[in-house]
């Protein structure tokens, strides 16, 4: 047994404490204590990934991760690990990469010990019997059906398949009912044995482990050594692939493939030596600062420009330690589409100046400072995010390192940045290219998602020639990063404020603020929220302000990107009514970019250019959503019913292609000529600055000779409501998929409970904390509806409901519809027969998930401007909810599901929005055909349908509310 001392290099922030631990079956840990979490969690990542799965039983390794789950000679019930996680306030997941298996949860901080027991059982004896075997192939092969129709994954596999066929990058790794257990029994294999072989590689010394709890650590060292020194060390070698995926063969290639849905896509990309090998020196992250900048004179600012491209990412990535990619990725116009070639040639063009201009210090030095700086100022995250996250350095570095990995480069060595500058050469590279205008010009099929795609050659001399035909506009490097931040320092706060107060108000704006007490960062977070009533009265007017809104990010983008670069990160997005800005990152330049802001706002105009790029992507992004996932479609569905004001998206599309510049230019003149302003500002920053920031803001946006903005009355203030469904109605919605070609069908089935008031709160997510984990087992794991598959809480303004999701291949949404009501009733047992003990633990992990800390900022942030944004102004909702809960009795539990919840109950208020495939035609044209049975109703017009029913108050305004007059 091996404790070492590590000294470890962290953040001058980080308050917590390490440990290295070995054990003796050579399992190497991590343990963390942090006296003040409320949540523990564990990382397990083992060395044996999809790379490993044996000839002919593709997706084996990945089965495997979803085998563990299950039960385990120690826990026998199939569900007991997962149920006793959901029950004390925590979630697990696990995903497969092509070296490793990771496994993680997190639980609340009392529960750790006996939830760590149950995940160390996946490592020392799981059952994994015949009967969950065949059961989980259904839910491989369910998943794989969901991303059928994903470009992300056909494009992927496309690029795998491009590969060296006997390298294990070649291969399928998700898995299917195809390979998994047809084509094994053809060959004669018991698909059961050979997992429990595969299993046989999970072996103590390919593992990783990091454990987070609050105790001390030798508490944590003990408790490891107890349950994770029985893990059998079987010696294994480590999974070493061949180093390159990529022979001759498979370079100088220009690949056309056809997407699923619209747009076009441009990858440029070359195979490069891994960064992780010079992880101090970063010279992939120099590279992919400069190709990736979007800044004036760079590669996207002139494609941008010119109308041909809509963003660009640049940047090195890998699935191996053995081997890596650098690429050029973007989206492209139909004009972009047709200058590919100048595109690629621009590309070069910029790598022949980097070669040229060589390699700066300056550059290298800005990038290191900035990234010391975000190092040191890291914002505290959830323990299981950070434990996923340091159980991947644990493989790749030094024990000193685990926990800066490569986020430090320190070493400025321009020899090795030139060594992977001279790989991004025309010799090496691929080209990837999706458009559905290549329809027709296509001759190869990728097997496992029928991808369809040609391949020509690419010649270093036609990339010459393009680089001579690329366009003419001066390249050049960025300036210093105005945005890097100087001073760190904190500022005094003299009154200790515990919850958001009023700080000024005018006729024009509202400021509420509240200073850092927690965290003592040198951050802010700020939100400018523009109530603008005119912004969403119809199709039209939605539309346009979107339009108006994703302009000013388009403008803004050149110049705010240095900002991001240095930690300053800023968003305009649409709401309900009207648009937000914020402004949040490290406060020493945030009103140097939030002046730039609230200028572009007010002087905004109409660029044809832009608004011609814009409107036929936007055009592209509205017919997209035909191909989203069919449980999506029922989602949005399900809002259309229930939202006062919301406009279909076909009419939007309509409302879109109609939209011109100059109607545009008269709308967004008339939509900001009634407006209100809603401040929030928290962070390190003094009182009176924050109230100089509002009234700079009223300034620029009011009192500018050409601004269009004018105040807006009290009597003018927009509120959205939500429909109230009927007592002991259950409403339907059935309608064919968008996608007939998606295999998929959906529903959602929506439960109104109540609108937003303390004590029906605990008592409905008490419901969902007891019911989630049961109803997921029994629909997903015991009958294998569908892989998505889910029981979960749903806020509408203030309108609390249970919803649950399921999509599927195999069954019908009338059929999911009946599981979902049979659960219903069959749970309705163990909520009467609930024994007092269990009770009291439920209510004891949903307190104990409520007084859980905010982790940063950003997290208490969300949590106030929540509540203002709603109305509700509840600061100190989990204070009050918490009480409640401590007083809460078994019986009024009951009643409160008797009354709203169980089938047939009195105050039963339920939609149920089905999404039919083409896989389910019959059945969609026999449901629509049935009579509607007694306290249902069928919904056919969901407008007429809305105009029918009464709305739920608004919980602006009203009694204790503090109005705008």
């Amino acid at each position: 047994m091996a404790a070492g001392n590590v000294e470890f290099v962290r953040a001058r922030s980080d308050k917590r404490e390490y440990r290295r631990l070995l054990l003796p079956n050579a399992l190497e840990c991590l343990l963390i204590s942090d006296a003040d979490t409320d949540k523990a969690a564990a990382c397990m990542e083992v060395g044996v990934g999809s790379f490993s799965d044996p000839e002919g039983l593709e997706g084996l390794a990945h089965f495997l991760e979803h085998m563990l789950f299950y039960a385990s000679e120690k826990y026998p019930g199939e569900q007991d690990y997962t149920k006793y996680i959901s029950e004390h306030g925590g979630s697990s997941n696990a995903f497969t990469s092509s070296e490793t298996t990771n496994y993680y949860f997190d639980v609340n901080a009392d529960n750790f010990e006996e939830a760590l027991d149950r995940f160390a059982q996946f490592f020392i004896k799981p059952l994994m019997s015949e009967d969950a075997v065949l059961r989980e192939i259904k839910a491989v092969d369910s998943e794989h059906k969901k991303n059928l129709l994903s470009d992300g994954w056909r494009m992927h596999q496309l690029e795998k398949h491009l590969a060296s066929k006997d390298h294990p990058y070649h291969k399928f790794s998700t898995g299917s009912w195809e390979t998994l257990e047809t084509k094994p029994k053809e060959r004669g294999l018991d698909i059961r044995l050979e997992l429990l072989k595969f299993y046989e590689n999970y072996s103590a010394n390919l593992m990783h482990l990091v454990v987070y709890g609050k105790e001390s650590l030798d508490c944590i060292q003990t408790l490891v050594e107890s349950l994770f020194s029985h893990v059998k060390n079987t010696d294994q070698r480590s999974f070493k692939c061949p180093s390159q995926p990529l022979s001759a063969e498979h370079l100088q290639l220009l690949v056309k493939a056809i997407p699923i849905i619209e747009g076009d896509y441009l990858k440029v990309s070359w195979p490069v030596t891994p960064n992780n090998q010079f992880y101090k020196e970063s010279p992939s992250r120099y590279l992919s600062h400069l190709i990736g900048h979007e800044g004036e004179g760079s590669i996207f600012h002139i494609i941008k420009e010119l109308g041909w491209a809509m963003d660009l990412v640049a940047g090195e990535s890998s699935d191996s330690t053995e081997y890596s990619f650098f690429s050029v990725g973007m989206r492209l116009t139909d004009a972009g589409h047709d200058h590919v070639e100048d595109i690629i040639g621009l590309v070069f063009k910029y790598l022949h100046l980097l070669k040229e201009d060589g390699i700066h210090e300056w550059i290298f030095s800005e990038l290191a400072s900035i990234n010391e700086t975000e190092f040191h100022y890291q914002d505290k995250v959830h323990p299981v995010s950070y434990v996923t996250d340091i159980v991947s350095s644990m493989r790749l570095f030094p024990p000193e390192e685990w926990l800066v990995g490569a986020s430090l480069p320190s070493k400025y060595a321009p020899n090795i940045i030139n060594m992977i500058l001279d790989e991004l050469s025309p010799e090496r590279v691929r080209i990837l290219c999706e458009s559905k205008k290549f329809e027709g010009s296509t001759n190869c099929a990728e097997p496992w998602y029928n991808t369809s795609y040609a391949v020509e050659n690419v010649t270093p001399y036609m990339i010459q020639q393009w680089i001579k035909r690329a366009p003419t506009e001066k390249l050049y490097l960025p300036k210093p990063n105005i945005f890097v931040p100087k001073d760190l320092s904190l500022k005094e706060v003299q009154d200790k404020v515990i919850f958001p107060t009023i700080l000024r108000k005018t006729p024009l704006s509202r400021l509420w603020y509240k200073p850092d007490m927690l965290f003592f960062t040198p951050k802010v977070n700020i939100i400018i929220d523009f109530h603008c009533p005119l912004s969403s009265h119809s199709p039209e007017a939605a539309v346009s302000t979107s339009f108006f809104v994703d302009l000013l990010g388009d403008y803004l983008n050149a110049y705010a990107y240095d900002a991001q670069i240095a930690g300053l990160f800023y968003s305009i997005y649409l709401t309900s009514t009207g648009f937000q800005v914020s402004v949040s990152g490290y406060n020493d330049k945030m009103r140097v970019l939030l002046h730039a802001i609230m200028k572009q706002i007010v002087n905004f105009v109409v660029k044809p250019n832009r608004f011609s790029a814009l409107k036929e992507t936007s055009v592209k992004d509205y017919q997209n959503f035909n191909f989203s996932q069919p449980y999506s479609q029922a989602s949005y569905y399900l809002s259309l019913i229930l939202e006062e004001k919301k406009w279909p998206l076909d009419e939007k599309l309509q409302a879109l292609s109609k939209l011109e510049s100059d109607s545009l230019t008269n709308f967004v003149a008339h939509v900001l000529s009634k407006t209100y302003l809603e401040c929030y500002v928290q962070g390190n920053i003094e009182p009176g600055e924050a109230e100089s920031i509002v009234q700079e803001i009223e300034d620029t946006i009011f009192n500018t000779p050409s601004s269009a903005f004018k105040p807006m009355s009290p009597s003018q203030y927009l509120i959205k409501r939500v429909i109230m469904l009927e007592n002991e109605i259950k409403c339907r919605y059935q309608i064919e998929g968008l996608n007939q070609k998606n295999e998929n069908s959906s529903i959602v089935q929506y439960i109104q409970v109540h609108q937003d008031d303390a004590l029906s709160n605990i008592k409905l997510q008490l419901f969902s904390l007891i019911s989630s984990q049961p109803a997921f087992n029994q629909l997903r794991t015991v009958e294998q509806l569908g892989y998505i598959t889910y029981l979960s809480l749903r806020s509408d303004r203030g309108v609390w409901a249970l919803e649950v999701v399921i999509q599927s291949t195999v069954k019908d949404p009338s059929y999911l519809d009946s599981r979902i009501d049979e659960f219903f009733k069959t749970f309705e047992s163990k909520i009467h027969e609930l024994s007092d003990k269990d009770f009291k633990r439920n209510v004891k992990s949903l307190i104990d998930s409520k007084l859980e800390k905010f982790k940063n900022l950003w997290e208490e942030s969300d949590f106030y401007w929540g509540e203002i944004q709603a109305g509700t102004l509840k600061f100190d909702r989990v204070e009050s909810e918490v009480a409640l809960l401590r007083e809460l009795k078994k019986e009024e539990f009951i009643e409160f599901f008797d009354e709203y919840i169980k089938v047939d109950a009195p105050q039963r208020r339920t939609v149920s929005v089905q999404v039919f495939s083409g896989n389910h035609s019959a059945e969609f044209k026999k449901a629509i055909a049935e009579d509607d049975l007694p306290k249902t109703c069928r919904i056919t017009d969901i407008f007429g349908f809305k105009r029918s029913r009464p709305l739920h108050r608004s919980l602006k305004g009203g009694p204790g509310r503090i109005t705008m007059d």
